[in-house]
């Protein structure tokens, strides 16, 4: 953690952690946790859920801590981006959604989702049959039972395959449609999970898209993991956002929770070259 602190009072808080120990909601919860310590509570409002079984009694094995890993593609010309969706353009395709699906409500991640889905695909395909896959992480603790305190990592990619023809072509709610039931599917499959069984078809379009990293998108989504809400004691943070400079495996979007100043779904985007940025924002202001 780095805090730097501005001459009119104000500050940022700066946090690196790695995912093997907890995910954005476990971190958004220790911070919280860290702001009600330094705040002056004599404990967390949510007290950290510890499983002694889990610590280990000895270090692994040499040759157990040294498994092979797969070498991936990394991308280190990507355009860093911040845009807005406009709220205008998310009411328009959710009423456009209910009305073709029989009053079916949908969420503003799954509009803004299928919206940065199709404006990419249409502005870097070369070729309709090559893949335009969609892959977004989910918090899954209420399908495996995980306690409030649970500040571990929690998490599952869903993977919506189609080609690239296929998702510039289409109509932008059936883009929406789409991804909201690869979210439906979520629950069924740690249903099987938990039954015993191990499936593997998704590990296998995984690592088959791998071989295609810049036709995937990935989108996380910050919005509802509790960072907006972590306080110091005066007041909530006015921004939360990510910032790094790694090199991305595939191209990434993250949602921020909303910010004061703007209308709409912020995101912030690594997922472009420089020579498809221009083709990517103009088909984004086409759409709105």
């Amino acid at each position: 953690m780095q805090v730097t602190e501005f001459s009119c009072g104000g500050f940022v808080l700066g946090v690196t952690w790695n995912h093997a120990i907890a995910d954005g909601a476990g971190i958004a919860q220790f911070l919280q946790a860290v702001a009600e310590l330094s705040c002056g509570f004599s404990k967390p409002s949510i007290v950290p859920d510890r499983w002694d079984d889990s610590l280990l009694s000895a270090p692994l094995p040499r040759e157990q801590g040294q498994q092979p890993t797969t070498s991936l593609e990394t991308f280190d010309n990507f355009s860093g981006l911040e845009i807005t969706i406009p709220s205008r353009l998310i009411r328009r395709i959710k009423a456009e959604f209910s009305s073709r699906f029989s009053g079916q409500l949908c969420t503003k991640f799954e509009v803004a989702s299928a919206v940065l889905w199709q404006c990419r695909t249409r502005a870097i395909m070369s070729d309709p049959e090559t893949p335009a896959s969609f892959s977004f992480s989910a918090d899954v603790r209420k399908h495996l039972g995980a306690k409030q305190g649970y500040y571990g990592n929690c998490l599952t990619c869903q993977l919506v395959m189609a080609t690239s023809g296929t998702v510039s072509s289409a109509d932008i709610v059936d883009l929406v449609n789409m991804i909201k039931d690869s979210k439906a599917k979520i629950a069924d499959k740690f249903k099987k999970i938990n039954e015993g069984s191990n499936p593997q078809q998704e590990e296998g379009q995984m690592q088959q898209r791998a071989q295609h990293p810049y036709n995937m998108l990935l989108v996380m989504s910050w919005v509802n993991l509790g960072f907006d809400e972590v306080d110091f004691g005066s007041g909530r943070p006015a921004r939360v956002m990510p910032y790094g400079k790694d090199r991305a495996i595939f191209p990434v979007c993250v949602m921020c929770p909303p910010c004061t100043t703007k209308d709409g779904v912020d995101a912030l985007l690594s997922m472009l070259r420089e020579e498809h940025v221009d083709n990517f924002l103009a088909e984004l202001a086409r759409l709105t």
